[in-house]
Protein backbone atom coordinates (compact mmCIF):
# COMPACT_ATOMS: atom_id res chain seq x y z
CA UNK A 1 0.00 0.00 0.00
CA UNK A 2 2.86 2.32 1.14
CA UNK A 3 4.67 1.20 -2.10
CA UNK A 4 1.76 2.12 -4.35
CA UNK A 5 0.87 5.86 -2.48
CA UNK A 6 4.98 6.57 -3.37
CA UNK A 7 4.69 5.54 -6.66
CA UNK A 8 1.58 7.68 -7.37
CA UNK A 9 3.05 10.58 -5.48
CA UNK A 10 6.26 10.14 -8.02
CA UNK A 11 3.76 10.02 -10.88
CA UNK A 12 1.71 13.14 -9.44
CA UNK A 13 5.21 15.22 -9.60
CA UNK A 14 6.62 14.17 -12.36
CA UNK A 15 3.17 15.42 -14.55
CA UNK A 16 3.28 18.56 -12.40
CA UNK A 17 7.04 18.76 -13.72
CA UNK A 18 5.97 18.34 -17.31
CA UNK A 19 2.75 21.22 -16.76
CA UNK A 20 5.44 23.39 -15.40
CA UNK A 21 8.10 22.94 -18.00
CA UNK A 22 5.30 22.90 -20.59
CA UNK A 23 3.90 26.20 -18.84
CA UNK A 24 7.37 28.08 -18.55
CA UNK A 25 8.05 26.90 -22.66
CA UNK A 26 4.93 28.42 -23.75
CA UNK A 27 5.37 31.72 -21.70
CA UNK A 28 9.20 32.10 -23.12
CA UNK A 29 7.63 31.15 -26.28
CA UNK A 30 4.83 34.27 -26.18
CA UNK A 31 7.49 36.45 -24.91
CA UNK A 32 9.33 36.02 -27.63
CA UNK A 33 6.44 35.85 -30.02
CA UNK A 34 5.36 39.56 -28.41
CA UNK A 35 8.92 40.74 -28.88
CA UNK A 36 9.12 39.50 -32.55
CA UNK A 37 6.03 41.18 -33.59
CA UNK A 38 5.59 44.67 -31.50
CA UNK A 39 4.93 46.86 -33.87
CA UNK A 40 7.20 49.43 -32.75
CA UNK A 41 10.75 47.74 -32.65
CA UNK A 42 11.72 49.50 -36.08
CA UNK A 43 10.54 52.98 -36.21
CA UNK A 44 11.20 54.75 -39.98
CA UNK A 45 10.49 58.65 -38.76
CA UNK A 46 10.57 59.25 -42.56
CA UNK A 47 9.67 57.65 -45.41
CA UNK A 48 12.85 55.86 -46.41
CA UNK A 49 13.85 53.94 -49.55
CA UNK A 50 16.96 51.26 -48.66
CA UNK A 51 18.51 50.79 -51.88
CA UNK A 52 20.47 47.44 -51.30
CA UNK A 53 22.95 46.92 -54.15
CA UNK A 54 23.79 43.14 -53.14
CA UNK A 55 23.46 40.75 -50.90
CA UNK A 56 24.63 41.87 -47.33
CA UNK A 57 24.81 40.04 -43.69
CA UNK A 58 23.17 41.73 -40.42
CA UNK A 59 26.30 44.06 -39.55
CA UNK A 60 25.92 44.90 -43.07
CA UNK A 61 22.13 45.71 -42.66
CA UNK A 62 22.38 47.13 -39.38
CA UNK A 63 25.02 49.71 -40.56
CA UNK A 64 22.78 51.10 -43.32
CA UNK A 65 19.86 51.47 -40.69
CA UNK A 66 22.07 53.50 -38.64
CA UNK A 67 23.00 55.84 -41.64
CA UNK A 68 19.06 56.03 -41.73
CA UNK A 69 19.03 57.37 -38.29
CA UNK A 70 16.39 54.03 -37.63
CA UNK A 71 15.25 53.80 -34.33
CA UNK A 72 16.12 50.32 -33.22
CA UNK A 73 17.86 48.66 -30.45
CA UNK A 74 20.68 46.79 -32.08
CA UNK A 75 21.10 44.00 -29.08
CA UNK A 76 17.49 43.15 -30.07
CA UNK A 77 17.95 42.85 -33.75
CA UNK A 78 20.41 40.97 -33.69
CA UNK A 79 18.57 38.58 -31.27
CA UNK A 80 15.58 38.59 -33.80
CA UNK A 81 17.73 37.64 -36.40
CA UNK A 82 19.25 34.59 -35.29
CA UNK A 83 15.63 33.82 -33.48
CA UNK A 84 14.07 33.74 -37.08
CA UNK A 85 16.90 32.58 -38.81
CA UNK A 86 18.06 35.10 -40.99
CA UNK A 87 21.33 35.68 -42.33
CA UNK A 88 21.51 37.40 -45.90
CA UNK A 89 19.37 40.14 -46.75
CA UNK A 90 18.47 40.66 -50.63
CA UNK A 91 19.61 42.99 -53.32
CA UNK A 92 16.25 45.24 -53.81
CA UNK A 93 14.51 48.63 -53.07
CA UNK A 94 12.64 48.55 -50.15
CA UNK A 95 10.09 51.80 -49.35
CA UNK A 96 9.70 51.86 -45.03
CA UNK A 97 8.25 54.64 -43.23
CA UNK A 98 6.43 54.27 -39.71
CA UNK A 99 6.90 50.95 -37.42
CA UNK A 100 8.06 47.70 -38.12
CA UNK A 101 8.13 44.13 -35.79
CA UNK A 102 11.11 41.94 -36.27
CA UNK A 103 8.71 39.88 -38.16
CA UNK A 104 7.32 41.83 -40.84
CA UNK A 105 10.86 43.61 -41.47
CA UNK A 106 13.79 41.08 -41.86
CA UNK A 107 11.20 38.26 -43.51
CA UNK A 108 10.81 41.48 -46.18
CA UNK A 109 14.62 42.01 -46.47
CA UNK A 110 15.08 38.41 -46.52
CA UNK A 111 12.89 37.26 -49.06
CA UNK A 112 13.45 39.77 -51.56
CA UNK A 113 10.11 41.50 -51.10
CA UNK A 114 11.03 44.54 -52.58
CA UNK A 115 8.67 47.50 -53.80
CA UNK A 116 8.56 48.76 -57.43
CA UNK A 117 10.20 52.04 -58.75
CA UNK A 118 7.88 53.95 -60.89
CA UNK A 119 9.48 54.42 -64.07
CA UNK A 120 8.24 57.63 -66.13
CA UNK A 121 8.91 57.22 -70.17
CA UNK A 122 8.39 60.54 -71.56
CA UNK A 123 7.02 61.12 -75.01
CA UNK A 124 9.11 62.71 -77.96
CA UNK A 125 12.67 61.98 -76.56
CA UNK A 126 15.98 60.65 -78.13
CA UNK A 127 17.55 57.30 -77.10
CA UNK A 128 19.75 59.22 -75.12
CA UNK A 129 17.72 60.81 -73.20
CA UNK A 130 15.69 57.73 -72.78
CA UNK A 131 18.72 55.46 -71.75
CA UNK A 132 19.11 58.30 -69.36
CA UNK A 133 16.52 58.60 -67.22
CA UNK A 134 15.39 55.15 -66.86
CA UNK A 135 18.81 54.04 -65.63
CA UNK A 136 18.84 57.19 -63.04
CA UNK A 137 15.58 55.21 -61.63
CA UNK A 138 17.19 51.68 -61.81
CA UNK A 139 19.89 49.43 -60.26
CA UNK A 140 22.25 49.39 -63.44
CA UNK A 141 23.91 52.06 -65.21
CA UNK A 142 23.43 53.79 -68.47
CA UNK A 143 25.90 51.97 -70.28
CA UNK A 144 23.82 48.60 -69.60
CA UNK A 145 20.72 49.92 -71.47
CA UNK A 146 22.22 51.56 -74.03
CA UNK A 147 23.99 48.52 -75.08
CA UNK A 148 20.37 46.71 -75.52
CA UNK A 149 19.81 48.91 -78.22
CA UNK A 150 23.01 47.40 -80.68
CA UNK A 151 22.62 43.98 -79.45
CA UNK A 152 21.77 42.32 -82.61
CA UNK A 153 21.05 39.18 -80.98
CA UNK A 154 18.33 41.12 -78.46
CA UNK A 155 16.80 42.72 -81.17
CA UNK A 156 16.41 39.41 -83.23
CA UNK A 157 14.79 38.04 -80.69
CA UNK A 158 12.18 40.46 -79.75
CA UNK A 159 11.46 41.13 -83.76
CA UNK A 160 12.04 44.57 -84.24
CA UNK A 161 15.36 46.65 -85.54
CA UNK A 162 17.17 49.54 -83.69
CA UNK A 163 15.26 51.98 -85.70
CA UNK A 164 11.89 50.58 -84.30
CA UNK A 165 12.82 50.00 -80.82
CA UNK A 166 12.82 53.47 -79.47
CA UNK A 167 9.55 54.09 -81.60
CA UNK A 168 7.91 51.66 -79.56
CA UNK A 169 9.19 52.58 -76.16
CA UNK A 170 5.69 54.02 -75.18
CA UNK A 171 5.26 56.57 -73.36
CA UNK A 172 3.51 56.09 -69.57
CA UNK A 173 4.80 55.43 -65.88
CA UNK A 174 5.17 51.50 -65.40
CA UNK A 175 6.12 50.35 -61.70
CA UNK A 176 9.67 48.06 -62.12
CA UNK A 177 11.24 46.32 -59.99
CA UNK A 178 14.74 48.13 -59.05
CA UNK A 179 17.04 44.78 -59.89
CA UNK A 180 15.40 44.30 -63.09
CA UNK A 181 17.70 43.88 -66.07
CA UNK A 182 18.26 46.15 -68.62
CA UNK A 183 16.81 43.75 -70.82
CA UNK A 184 13.42 42.86 -68.53
CA UNK A 185 13.08 46.50 -68.73
CA UNK A 186 12.90 46.76 -72.51
CA UNK A 187 10.65 43.83 -72.38
CA UNK A 188 8.25 45.18 -70.15
CA UNK A 189 7.79 48.01 -72.35
CA UNK A 190 8.02 46.05 -75.36
CA UNK A 191 4.43 44.07 -73.99
CA UNK A 192 2.62 47.21 -73.21
CA UNK A 193 3.40 48.43 -76.57
CA UNK A 194 2.34 45.41 -77.80
CA UNK A 195 -1.08 45.18 -76.09
CA UNK A 196 -2.00 49.29 -75.97
CA UNK A 197 -0.68 49.57 -79.53
CA UNK A 198 0.02 46.54 -81.88
CA UNK A 199 -2.81 44.15 -80.21
CA UNK A 200 -5.22 47.38 -80.27
CA UNK A 201 -5.21 48.90 -83.53
CA UNK A 202 -2.83 46.44 -86.34
CA UNK A 203 -6.50 45.36 -87.80
CA UNK A 204 -7.64 49.21 -88.35
CA UNK A 205 -3.93 49.92 -89.44
CA UNK A 206 -4.67 47.05 -92.23
CA UNK A 207 -7.96 48.03 -93.27
CA UNK A 208 -5.96 51.39 -94.29
CA UNK A 209 -3.23 49.24 -96.07
CA UNK A 210 -0.99 50.90 -93.58
CA UNK A 211 1.55 48.77 -90.93
CA UNK A 212 1.89 49.32 -87.09
CA UNK A 213 5.25 50.37 -88.60
CA UNK A 214 3.99 52.84 -90.86
CA UNK A 215 1.96 54.33 -88.40
CA UNK A 216 4.33 54.54 -85.89
CA UNK A 217 6.92 56.21 -87.91
CA UNK A 218 4.64 58.74 -88.98
CA UNK A 219 3.12 59.43 -85.15
CA UNK A 220 7.27 60.13 -84.38
CA UNK A 221 7.22 63.11 -87.20
CA UNK A 222 3.54 64.68 -85.54
CA UNK A 223 5.35 64.04 -82.22
CA UNK A 224 8.12 66.22 -82.68
CA UNK A 225 5.76 68.43 -84.40
CA UNK A 226 2.83 69.31 -83.15
CA UNK A 227 3.24 71.44 -79.82
CA UNK A 228 -0.58 71.70 -79.52
CA UNK A 229 -2.92 68.29 -78.77
CA UNK A 230 -5.25 69.25 -80.76
CA UNK A 231 -3.32 69.88 -83.88
CA UNK A 232 -2.15 66.38 -83.73
CA UNK A 233 -4.67 64.84 -86.41
CA UNK A 234 -4.55 67.98 -88.50
CA UNK A 235 -0.49 67.41 -89.13
CA UNK A 236 -1.31 64.14 -89.48
CA UNK A 237 -3.91 64.54 -91.58
CA UNK A 238 -1.74 66.97 -94.04
CA UNK A 239 1.14 64.53 -93.76
CA UNK A 240 -0.79 61.47 -95.37
CA UNK A 241 -1.97 64.19 -97.91
CA UNK A 242 1.62 64.69 -99.30
CA UNK A 243 2.05 61.15 -99.09
CA UNK A 244 -0.78 60.27 -101.30
CA UNK A 245 0.44 62.65 -103.62
CA UNK A 246 3.18 61.58 -104.06
CA UNK A 247 5.28 64.55 -102.70
CA UNK A 248 8.06 64.65 -100.05
CA UNK A 249 7.06 65.04 -96.72
CA UNK A 250 9.70 67.54 -96.33
CA UNK A 251 9.29 67.14 -92.58
CA UNK A 252 11.80 69.52 -90.85
CA UNK A 253 11.75 67.05 -87.40
CA UNK A 254 13.43 64.60 -90.03
CA UNK A 255 16.36 66.61 -90.53
CA UNK A 256 16.50 67.31 -87.03
CA UNK A 257 16.77 63.87 -86.28
CA UNK A 258 19.48 63.89 -89.04
CA UNK A 259 21.10 66.61 -87.65
CA UNK A 260 21.68 65.04 -84.26
CA UNK A 261 20.07 68.02 -82.19
CA UNK A 262 16.49 70.08 -82.20
CA UNK A 263 17.52 73.41 -83.05
CA UNK A 264 15.99 75.82 -85.82
CA UNK A 265 17.29 74.53 -89.05
CA UNK A 266 19.46 76.94 -91.27
CA UNK A 267 18.81 76.80 -95.44
CA UNK A 268 22.01 74.30 -95.77
CA UNK A 269 20.23 71.48 -93.30
CA UNK A 270 17.83 70.86 -95.86
CA UNK A 271 20.47 70.05 -98.07
CA UNK A 272 22.37 67.33 -95.46
CA UNK A 273 22.41 63.88 -97.48
CA UNK A 274 21.00 61.24 -94.89
CA UNK A 275 18.50 58.79 -95.65
CA UNK A 276 15.88 60.30 -92.61
CA UNK A 277 16.19 63.59 -94.53
CA UNK A 278 12.43 63.97 -96.17
CA UNK A 279 13.87 67.27 -98.01
CA UNK A 280 15.76 64.72 -99.86
CA UNK A 281 14.21 61.49 -99.84
CA UNK A 282 10.38 60.30 -101.03
CA UNK A 283 8.31 58.46 -98.71
CA UNK A 284 8.60 57.84 -94.97
CA UNK A 285 12.00 57.58 -93.07
CA UNK A 286 13.22 54.50 -92.36
CA UNK A 287 12.22 54.36 -89.25
CA UNK A 288 10.75 56.33 -85.66
CA UNK A 289 12.29 59.01 -84.91
CA UNK A 290 11.25 59.21 -81.41
CA UNK A 291 8.63 57.35 -79.34
CA UNK A 292 5.43 58.77 -79.93
CA UNK A 293 2.70 58.89 -77.56
CA UNK A 294 -0.23 56.52 -77.87
CA UNK A 295 -2.50 59.78 -78.63
CA UNK A 296 -0.29 61.01 -81.20
CA UNK A 297 -0.62 57.25 -82.26
CA UNK A 298 -4.10 57.34 -82.66
CA UNK A 299 -4.24 61.08 -84.01
CA UNK A 300 -1.73 59.60 -86.73
CA UNK A 301 -4.46 55.97 -87.53
CA UNK A 302 -7.54 58.58 -87.58
CA UNK A 303 -6.01 61.98 -89.55
CA UNK A 304 -8.24 64.67 -89.99
CA UNK A 305 -9.90 64.81 -93.15
CA UNK A 306 -9.06 68.16 -95.05
CA UNK A 307 -7.16 69.44 -97.96
CA UNK A 308 -4.25 71.14 -96.08
CA UNK A 309 -0.75 70.32 -97.44
CA UNK A 310 1.43 73.22 -95.79
CA UNK A 311 1.83 74.73 -92.88
CA UNK A 312 3.74 77.29 -90.61
CA UNK A 313 4.37 77.98 -87.17
CA UNK A 314 2.11 80.74 -85.76
CA UNK A 315 2.73 83.08 -82.37
CA UNK A 316 1.04 81.07 -80.49
CA UNK A 317 2.89 77.89 -80.88
CA UNK A 318 0.50 76.00 -83.24
CA UNK A 319 0.45 76.10 -87.40
CA UNK A 320 -1.20 78.05 -89.66
CA UNK A 321 -1.99 75.43 -92.58
CA UNK A 322 -2.61 76.13 -95.97
CA UNK A 323 -4.19 74.54 -99.19
CA UNK A 324 -1.98 75.86 -101.76
CA UNK A 325 1.33 76.80 -102.39
CA UNK A 326 0.65 80.32 -102.52
CA UNK A 327 -1.37 80.17 -99.25
CA UNK A 328 1.55 79.02 -97.79
CA UNK A 329 3.85 81.75 -98.79
CA UNK A 330 1.45 84.90 -97.35
CA UNK A 331 1.39 82.73 -93.80
CA UNK A 332 5.03 82.21 -93.76
CA UNK A 333 5.49 85.85 -94.50
CA UNK A 334 3.62 86.37 -91.70
CA UNK A 335 5.25 84.50 -89.19
CA UNK A 336 8.83 86.23 -90.50
CA UNK A 337 7.51 89.45 -89.88
CA UNK A 338 6.52 88.39 -86.15
CA UNK A 339 9.86 86.99 -85.75
CA UNK A 340 11.85 89.99 -86.60
CA UNK A 341 9.80 91.46 -84.79
CA UNK A 342 10.33 89.61 -81.62
CA UNK A 343 14.35 90.25 -82.44
CA UNK A 344 13.66 93.75 -82.69
CA UNK A 345 12.01 93.87 -79.21
CA UNK A 346 15.16 91.43 -77.53
CA UNK A 347 17.73 93.89 -79.37
CA UNK A 348 15.92 96.70 -78.19
CA UNK A 349 15.62 95.35 -74.47
CA UNK A 350 19.06 94.60 -74.53
CA UNK A 351 20.40 98.24 -75.51
CA UNK A 352 18.02 99.13 -72.85
CA UNK A 353 20.20 97.10 -69.56
CA UNK A 354 23.32 97.68 -71.18
CA UNK A 355 23.10 101.38 -71.08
Amino acid sequence: MNLFRYLSLRKFEFLIGVLAFVLFSLIVFGSRQLRLSANDALIFSESTALKIHDSINVDELIRILEEQSVDFNEAEFKWATRLMGWRQFRAGNYELSGEYPYEVFLSKLALGIQDPVGVVILPGITESRFVSSVSNRMKFDSTALASVFSDSAFLEEVGVSREELLGRMLPETLLIYWTSSPKEVVRRILREFDDLVVQSYSDEAASQNKTIEEILTMASIVEWEAKLEDEKATISGLYWNRINRRMRLEADPTVNFALGERRRLLFEDYRYEHPYNTYLNRGLPPGPITNPSLSTIIATLRPEQHDYLYMVANPEGGHEFSQTFEEHQVASERWRRWLREQYRIKRSLENAESD
